[in-house]
């Protein structure tokens, strides 16, 4: 049995597609016909995240909704912006003597108020 092709949207190649449609929708449909196995799976790994960081329910209307939103952005199917799924570090204040600034920074502390 021959192994069907898709041009991939997101690798951007011929490579063998998926079995049939992961999801019972337009975009399950949508996905099985220009979306990889390589691809599939790469999304699956991926999909973890946005589950991870935002505690989807799965089984729920609004999960659902999210991830079928999340897939469709990832395949550019649609326009939009992929969810963080990491933390970032919020930008710290520059340093006041540079980055190549190599002494003692106590004199940067707030003075400590002495008694007596």
């Amino acid at each position: 049995m021959t192994e069907r092709l898709v041009h991939c949207v997101k690798l951007g190649k011929e490579l063998p597609g998926l079995s049939r449609p992961p999801y019972r929708n337009d975009l399950g449909q949508r996905i099985f016909d220009s979306v990889s196995k390589e691809a599939w799976q790469q999304w699956l790994s991926d999909s973890v995240k946005f589950v991870n960081t935002y505690r989807v329910d799965l089984a729920s209307p609004e999960g659902q909704k999210f991830m079928f939103k999340q897939c469709s952005v990832y395949f550019n199917f649609e326009q939009g912006e992929i969810a963080q799924t990491a933390w970032v570090a919020p930008v710290e204040a520059e340093h006041k003597h540079g980055a190549d600034c190599d002494h003692d920074h106590a004199h940067d502390a707030p003075a400590e108020k002495k008694e007596g």
